[in-house]
């Protein structure tokens, strides 16, 4: 399954970098973010950061791990978790456009046992609320950017 979405957002690259790449901060920065706690932190590089981020989607609360995998700054990142049978990918990207800077959100789930693959049918379900979730995401960092 993959997903992507994107939002203009009325900033810079660098000033929209700070809010997605504070992951501690995204807390109470993204509605659907209950609780953030960092597992794993290099003081002088963003690639290998690991937390642990409790949300609630479809109703249900459920916590992942993820970690950076890959940055380049002010550019993108990617993150990843591994849960329930499935890789879980996602970047996000920041291109300017004109005054503003768009901010393009990619989901990827890689499913890997039988059972995952077996849930996926009914996954295909999920596709849009999914997609619904990921907008009104970026739509939190939009407002947190912005500030309005």
């Amino acid at each position: 399954m993959k997903i992507q979405v994107s939002i203009a957002i009325n900033n810079s690259k660098e000033n929209v970098w700070k809010v997605i790449t504070d992951i501690e901060g995204s807390v109470n920065n993204i509605k659907g973010i209950e609780k953030i706690e960092i597992l794993e932190k290099n003081e002088n590089e963003f690639i290998g950061l690991k937390w642990r981020e409790t949300r609630t989607m479809f109703g249900q609360t459920a916590t992942e791990v993820m970690w950076i995998t890959e940055a380049v700054d002010n550019e993108y990142y990617r993150t990843r978790a591994e849960s329930h049978g499935a890789i879980y990918k996602t970047e996000l990207r920041l291109t300017k456009n004109g005054e503003s800077t768009d901010l393009i959100m990619s989901f990827d789930a890689e499913l890997i046992t039988f059972k995952a693959k077996l849930m996926s049918i009914m996954g295909f379900l999920f596709i849009g609320a999914t997609r619904k979730a990921l907008k009104e995401d970026l739509e939190d960092i939009k407002i947190a950017v912005e500030g309005k």
